[in-house]
């Protein structure tokens, strides 16, 4: 179950609650009875390492560079060793 914080208008104060998303958010303070606003809060989840992201979805594949353009003298266009597939579209 997700971790919701709440912060009181009247007194400062922050909550931290268990709820449901089904739950309805808390209105009332248990302290002093004021209102309550719902504080967006960081996520733990973080993504690290290799994994699915840079194994399968990634537009190139991991350890590969995309195909680098060079030219031969300064008014020669770029050549690419693979023309069709070339991320410049020089060939």
């Amino acid at each position: 179950m997700p971790i919701y914080e709440y912060q009181c208008e009247a007194c400062q104060d922050v909550i931290e609650t268990q709820q449901s998303l089904s739950d309805k958010p808390l209105t009332t303070c248990p302290s002093c009875t004021g209102s309550l606003k719902k504080l967006i809060s960081r996520s733990s989840f973080q993504l690290k390492g290799g994994g699915w992201y840079s194994d399968g979805y990634s537009s190139t594949s991991p350890g590969k560079a995309a195909p680098a353009c060079s030219t031969a003298s300064s008014d020669a266009a770029p050549a690419c060793a693979a023309k069709e597939s070339c991320p410049c579209k020089c060939g």
